[in-house]
C-alpha cells in the first residue's frame, strides 16, 4: 500500500489553497480530484466576487475568514500577477422603506472589522453610476472581482513547485480511520494510507464523510443544494462597479456583477434542487430577473438577458432554516486524529480560501483530545 503524509480531497479553490499551505509548510501532499480537471464545481460556477465581509454574523467564521482572506487574496493576486480588479460595490435602496437598512449594513460591517463603507445619497450614487436608480446607497470600495481559474492555476503551480501532486479522475469509495493513519480506498480499489486527510470535496463533502468508517455519524451534516442561476447581458453594461440591491429576507437579491472583460451578469437567484448535477438555466426564470433588475436599472432593454450558467451552493441547512456558518471540523471535535472535514463552504468561500487554508493547518497541528462518543 502506498503512503503519503497528507491527502486533500477536492481540487476546487479551497482544496487547492489548503494543499498549497500544507506543501509550503514542508509536508508531502497529494490532491485527489474525482473530475478530469481542477475547479469544475462550485469554484467555477460563481460570481468571482472578492467580498468585503459585510453581511456575515459577528464572530462567525464567515465574517472572520472573509475579512482575513480578502486581504490575503488581494496581496496574492498582486504578487502573482493574477487578473483582478478592486472595482467597488454599491448596495442600493430602491424604496424609502429600505433606507434604514443601509445604516444597519454599515454597523454590521464595522462589527466585522470592515470600516471603509460610505453612506451615499441618491445624487452621490448616481454621480458614480449615472444609469442607477436608487434613493440611497452604501459604497464598498474593497469589494472586487478575480479571475478564479487563473487563481486556481496559480495555487496548483505553488503546490507542485513545493513538491505536491495532483491526481485527477480519482474518485474515492470509502475510508477507514485506523489507529495512527487513515486508509483511503479509491473507486478502482487502489488503497492509499495518509497521516492527515482534508475533506474539501465541496458539494460531496457530507456524502464522502459518511463513508469514513470510524467517524461518528453525528458529526456528518445533511447536504442541501441551493442552485443559483445567472443571466448574462447582451452588449456592454453601463456600469463600472458591482450593484447589489438592499438585502431581502431570502438572500442578497439579484445583483449585477462584472467579469474581468467588463461583461455583466445578473444573479444568482435561489432555487432549491434535489440533484447537484441540475445545472440547466430555465429561460422562463428570466421574467423575474427583469423585474428585479429594473428596480435599480430601469433602462434594462427588453430581450437583453440571456440564460448564462448555474452553480450549486453546498448548503448544510434546509430551505427554511437559518443560514449556517462554515464548518471546519477537526480532531478536537470528532476525535479522529489527522482528519479535517470542510462542510458548507459556500460564499464567501472563494474570498476566504487562503484564510481557510491557514485555519485548516492550525487545526491539524493542534493537540488532539478525543471527545466523548467519538470513535
Amino acid at each position: 500500500m502506498d503512503r503519503v503524509e497528507c491527502v486533500v480531497i477536492g481540487a476546487g479553490v479551497v482544496g487547492l489553497a489548503v494543499a498549497r499551505a500544507l506543501a509550503l509548510s514542508g509536508r508531502e501532499v497529494m490532491v485527489l480530484e474525482a473530475a478530469d480537471a481542477i475547479g469544475t464545481g462550485t469554484s467555477s460556477r460563481n460570481s468571482e466576487v472578492i467580498h468585503a465581509g459585510i453581511y456575515y454574523a459577528q464572530g462567525s467564521l464567515k465574517a472572520k475568514l472573509c475579512v482575513q482572506g480578502k486581504q490575503l487574496l488581494y496581496d496574492y493576486c498582486v504578487e502573482r500577477g493574477i487578473a483582478h480588479r478592486r472595482c467597488g460595490k454599491l448596495i442600493v435602496a430602491t424604496s424609502e422603506a429600505q433606507l434604514p437598512q443601509l445604516q444597519g449594513i454599515i454597523a454590521k460591517a464595522a462589527a466585522n472589522g470592515v470600516d471603509d463603507l460610505v453612506l451615499l445619497s441618491a445624487e452621490e450614487a448616481r454621480a458614480m453610476e449615472p444609469h442607477l436608480a436608487c434613493v440611497g446607497a452604501v459604497y464598498s470600495p474593497s469589494t472586487g472581482i478575480v479571475d478564479s481559474h487563473a487563481l486556481m492555476l496559480s495555487l496548483l503551480g505553488d503546490l507542485e513547485n513545493a513538491g505536491g501532486m495532483l491526481a485527477l479522475n480519482s474518485p474515492l469509495k470509502q475510508a477507514q480511520c485506523a489507529q495512527g493513519a487513515i486508509v483511503l480506498v479509491a473507486e478502482d480499489g487502489t488503497e492509499l494510507e495518509a497521516d492527515w486527510v482534508v475533506n474539501a470535496a465541496g458539494l460531496s463533502a457530507p456524502a464522502l464523510a459518511s463513508r469514513f468508517a470510524g467517524l461518528a455519524a453525528e458529526h456528518v451534516p445533511s447536504a442541501y443544494y441551493a442552485k443559483g442561476n445567472y443571466f448574462t447581458l447582451s452588449g456592454r453594461a453601463p456600469f463600472s462597479r458591482l450593484v447589489y440591491p438592499a438585502p431581502e429576507a431570502a438572500g442578497l437579491g439579484v445583483h449585477l456583477t462584472l467579469d474581468m472583460g467588463g461583461q455583466a451578469k445578473f444573479g444568482p437567484d435561489v432555487q432549491w434542487v434535489d440533484d447537484p448535477a441540475d445545472l440547466q438555466v430555465d429561460p422562463r426564470r428570466g421574467d423575474g430577473f427583469y423585474a428585479e433588475v429594473r428596480k435599480y436599472w430601469p433602462g434594462l432593454p427588453d430581450g437583453a438577458l440571456q440564460p448564462g450558467y448555474a452553480g450549486i451552493r453546498p448548503k448544510i441547512q434546509a430551505p427554511h432554516e437559518a443560514a449556517k456558518d462554515f464548518v471546519i471540523q477537526g480532531p478536537a471535535v470528532h476525535g479522529v486524529p489527522g482528519l479535517v472535514n470542510l462542510f458548507g463552504i459556500e460564499s464567501p468561500g472563494l474570498t476566504s480560501s487562503l484564510a481557510i487554508a491557514q485555519q485548516v493547518l492550525a487545526c491539524l497541528q493542534a493537540p488532539v483530545q478525543a471527545q466523548p462518543g467519538a470513535r
